[in-house]
């Protein structure tokens, strides 16, 4: 059975998460702050972990860089009241794989657990180590991206947008298909995230380089390519 630790301030909210959990089946473990939490993830082994945003002690935020620092592959779900898109792009950046916004429905957590559950026993069995394009170099193991030898910075979620591009190069990737791919389509993708982060990461991988590698096609989607699209 799956072990999740759930750290959540509001007494009744973690007890409802704990219970709904054990009746699906899994082992839940609760922590009603962030050190608590903390203290907890060091001294066991989770499958998963479920955060507020708003924890006394410290920030949720400021909780996931810290789990993730611990265990990078651990997958982490962030429950807020807050639904804007500012905050969902902290908690991305921070290293959360999903969000979501109080109140939600057990059974669409649960849907959202499994996958992320499925998406992490996959990537604990052997696969290819790095992915190229062009100039463009992605170790898949140390989660470093070089282009043209220069190391590149990345947010977990600006990696693995790239990766999924790197995977399809030269194929228009339509926003609902990377909302999919790479979000898990658990966001309304008719925000401008997609967006955010493909102005994010071309200003990273093609600002310092002539040749662009990443392009916009109005109306369909984004496409990586070593030729210049928008001169094309």
């Amino acid at each position: 059975m799956s072990k999740i630790l759930i750290i959540e301030d509001e007494q009744r909210m973690a007890d409802l998460l704990r219970r709904g959990l054990e009746e699906m089946g899994y082992v839940a473990f609760v922590a009603y702050d962030a050190e608590m939490g903390i203290r907890l993830f060091r001294s066991g082994e989770y499958d998963l972990v479920i955060s507020d945003i708003v924890l006394p002690k410290k920030n949720g935020f400021e909780l996931v860089k810290e789990v993730k620092e611990l265990s990078k592959n651990i997958p982490v779900i962030m429950l807020t009241a807050l639904g804007t898109t500012d905050d969902k792009l902290e908690g991305f950046d921070a290293g959360a794989d999903d969000y979501m916004v109080k109140p939600f429905d057990i059974r669409e957590l649960e849907a959202r657990i499994r996958v992320l559950l499925k998406r992490k026993a996959a990537t604990e069995t052997p696969q290819e180590k790095e992915l190229s394009y062009a100039n463009l170099k992605v170790d898949l193991l140390t989660k470093t991206v070089y282009r043209g030898g220069q190391e590149i910075k990345l947010t977990p979620k600006e990696f693995n947008l790239l990766v999924y591009m790197v995977r399809n190069p030269e194929r228009v990737l339509p926003r609902a298909e990377i909302a999919e791919k790479v979000w898990d389509t658990h966001f309304d993708t008719g925000t401008n995230f997609i967006d955010v982060y493909i102005n994010y990461l071309r200003n990273k991988i093609d600002r310092n380089f002539d040749t662009k590698l990443i392009h916009t096609k109005p109306g369909m989607g984004f496409i990586l390519r070593s030729e210049d699209e928008d001169k094309a």
